[in-house]
């Protein structure tokens, strides 16, 4: 497989407002050349962030509208779950054929993506994939007593092990062509991290989380970044085994930048920033901006940021550029801009 150079390429989140798939994955690909990205369509219940993800889970339950897990009930599912777990992870061939495989709804898109990516001449120099991340899905979803399952020690095992065999998934789907793989875990509830909801929760039991899916997906070759939405404690996630951080760099760069030192540690071992400084809040923001603005915006930040410790080319060699969240929410024509202005953006700082 090619060794990846992030050189200050373009990607998305992944969310997409479409209801037409064809169209969705038509403009990833017409405005993403570098490193295409299958859009989550959540206008489709099933590929919300989410439920796209529950599908094989022991315990699940779905009643008038609510979705669980039956903690209590659910025994021998859960049996059944580590006989199917150790089956795979002893031979990940078996994934196409297994629970962690998407399913026809949950999978449309994702399919889809693959299918046009084949049609096209394989000159990108990687492929993104993402799921959501351990502790959104623990933290979001809930047992029979609306307890959520990062409070239940058994649950927690079971979801880490499942959501690490749903990124393998993906990853073999689009490691096909030799390319690198990227799997974002999107975890905004790590914005809510030392929070009175969370005080319980320290930060070896995030890096735990975080660590046992990432671990076993960077095993078989794939490039694994954390996507954070909002403002966290970056100290730890610098301090988790990552390849990339995703961070709305629009909104809180001056927060991030408090973490310069543990940054450029970050970056000595290889990492990449991926910068998401194209808006993605206000609407009437993402009208009024251009890419000359953004990308003008991000030097003189990245100037600040690096002192006289590096250079900003130095940066931008081991940087990407993406949205700061998903463009789900908005109109399809602001998503699209969002798109074409992260091209541009990306483009200009490469001197393209």
């Amino acid at each position: 497989m090619e060794l990846f150079q992030a050189a200050g390429q373009a990607t998305l989140v992944g969310s997409m407002p479409h209801a037409d798939p064809e169209r969705a994955v038509s403009v990833v690909l017409d405005t993403m050349p570098h490193i295409p990205v299958w859009p989550q369509l959540p206008k489709y219940p099933a590929e919300q962030m989410m439920v796209q993800y529950l599908e094989g889970l022991p315990g699940l339950r779905r009643d008038a509208g609510r979705v669980w897990v039956d903690t209590q009930g659910a025994d021998e599912e859960i049996l059944s779950f580590y006989e199917d777990y150790l089956a795979v992870d002893g031979s990940p061939s078996l994934l196409d054929q297994s629970r962690f495989a998407m399913g026809e709804e949950t999978g449309r898109t994702f399919r889809l993506f693959v299918d046009r990516l084949a049609e096209r001449p394989a000159r990108w120099s990687a492929v993104k994939g993402q799921i959501v991340g351990p502790f959104t899905l623990l933290s979001g979803l809930t047992d029979q007593g609306r307890r959520a399952l990062l409070f239940d020690e058994r649950m927690r095992d079971v979801v880490v092990k499942h959501l690490a065999m749903k990124g393998l998934w993906q990853v073999r789907r689009l490691a096909r062509w030799a390319k690198p793989v990227i799997l974002f875990l999107d975890e905004p509830a790590l914005a809510g991290f030392g929070t009175s909801a969370f005080i319980t929760v320290s930060a070896e039991d995030i890096k735990a989380l975080l660590t046992q899916v990432a671990e076993p997906i960077r095993k078989a070759g794939a490039l694994v970044g954390v996507h954070v939405c909002a403002n966290t404690d970056w100290g730890l996630i610098f301090d988790c085994p990552l390849d990339i951080i995703n961070l709305d760099a629009y909104q809180f760069f001056d927060r991030f930048a408090l973490y310069r030192t543990q940054c450029f540690r970050f970056l000595d071992r290889g990492g990449i920033v991926a910068w998401g400084m194209v808006p993605t809040a206000d609407e009437a923001v993402i009208d009024a901006v251009s890419a000359e603005d953004l990308a003008q915006r991000w030097t003189d930040q990245v100037k600040g940021f690096c002192g006289a410790e590096r250079s900003v080319d130095a940066v931008l060699a081991q940087s990407l550029f993406t949205p700061s969240c998903g463009c789900g929410t908005l109109s399809e024509r602001h998503a699209e801009r969002v798109a074409v202005l992260t091209r541009d953006l990306s483009a200009i700082l490469r001197g393209a």
